[in-house]
């Protein structure tokens, strides 16, 4: 219950904040502190870029020290990353590759670069220490239990390594701690971690070397005997799949199992756990397979005053950035419905499952959406 004393001292700081209002309006004060330290803005959420640490030829690991207002995150979750390139800020979705609580109060993110990816070239080839980026997130429901089953099973390939190196950190450092607990026995002279599940790890990649996290999990593997790692080379013996479980892991089926890697070796651990799709979990990077092309059509955007024909398979995204439009985009897949537009006339074909809808009025996500005929967009 609040007191007289207090109330008093409320409402003198109210009126205190306001006065510094005024006096700086027409900015604010977030934005005197920003010109100081960019973490302070309390307006969104900055990270600054402490250091860059190669992981592969094309993949780095960011640390990045999160500003005022940052949420914990939980292990297997992904944020939203946004960079400023040439004027314009673009925001994509990465996985944190970290457990939560890092003594150094940092988060980071291990980034691949990629042919055709604006941002993942930049994060890896061109961003250096104390750049400023803007974060949104956590999010994501690709994380364990508490507890987390007795019996795990990892299925991943390329990048798809990334939000899994956070879940197998966060198992051992509870691990270490039952043990010390129990024990008082450092972990590193046990050649079985008592607190660990037993987990089976098993991932793809084109070479050894371009295994992200390689070094690190055969010396996790080499050290804990409830941590079982199979590892194999596609350029040389093809990417392990579903089909390869019952001779690696017999006991595949009583395990509960989270897959993350291309879209083909999801649809095909769908497939495989179709009898029992509540021991599956998988984590998308990109959207799930396109369907048939549509029509397409000519894409006007009103307030650009721009207009381009685009192809059933185009999503009206990358249509509009082709035309010169300043396209809203988030993550870029459908997940965080940051990149919407709404429709002043016309249908949309939905990318992923083919459906047509739209009416006038209506919001659509850029990103997963083509045209369906002619259509015109308030963008």
């Amino acid at each position: 219950m609040s007191t007289p004393g207090s109330a008093v001292r409320s409402a003198v700081l109210r009126r205190l904040a306001g006065a510094v209002r005024s006096l700086t309006t027409p900015l604010l004060p977030d934005d005197y502190l920003a010109l100081f330290d960019p973490l302070l803005c309390g307006l969104e959420v900055r990270g600054r870029i402490q250091a860059i640490h190669p992981e592969t030829a094309d993949a780095m690991t960011l640390v990045i020290r999160p500003g005022r207002g940052w949420v914990r995150h939980r292990p297997g979750q992904w944020i939203r990353v946004g960079v400023d390139i040439a004027g314009v800020r673009h925001w994509r979705t990465f996985s944190v590759s970290c457990p939560p609580g890092r003594p150094d109060g940092c988060i980071t993110i291990t980034v691949k670069a990629v042919p055709d990816g604006l941002v993942s070239r930049y994060l890896v080839r061109q961003a250096a220490p104390g750049v400023i980026v803007h974060l949104a997130g956590p999010d994501g429901e690709f994380v364990l239990p508490e507890p987390p089953p007795p019996r795990l099973l990892f299925l991943t390939a390329g990048s798809g390594i990334t939000p899994v190196r956070a879940m197998l950190h966060s198992l051992l450092s509870g691990a270490a701690a039952e043990d010390a607990a129990e024990h008082a026995v450092p972990v590193s002279r046990r050649s079985e971690c008592r607190g660990l599940p037993d987990v089976v790890l098993m991932h793809s990649a084109p070479t050894p070397a371009d295994v992200i996290f390689g070094a690190e999990l055969r010396a996790l593997a080499a050290r804990f005997a409830n941590l079982r790692l199979y590892e194999r080379h596609t350029r040389t013996g093809g990417r392990l799949r579903p089909a390869d479980l019952p001779d690696l892991c017999p006991d595949w089926a009583e395990r509960t199992a989270w897959v993350c890697g291309p879209a083909e070796m999801l649809q095909e651990a769908e497939e495989h756990w179709a009898g029992s799709p509540d021991r599956l979990h998988v984590e998308r990077f990109r959207p799930a397979a396109l369907t048939a092309e549509g029509e397409g059509g000519r894409i006007r955007f009103t307030k650009s005053d721009r207009q381009t024909d685009a192809d059933g398979g185009t999503p009206l995204l990358i249509a509009g950035e082709q035309a010169g439009v300043l396209m809203p985009s988030g993550c870029r897949m459908g997940i965080c419905h940051s990149c919407v537009g709404r429709l002043a006339s016309g249908r949309v074909r939905d990318l992923r499952t083919g459906q047509i809808h739209g009416e006038a009025g209506d919001l659509v996500q850029t990103c997963v959406s083509a045209a369906a005929g002619p259509v015109e967009i308030e963008l």
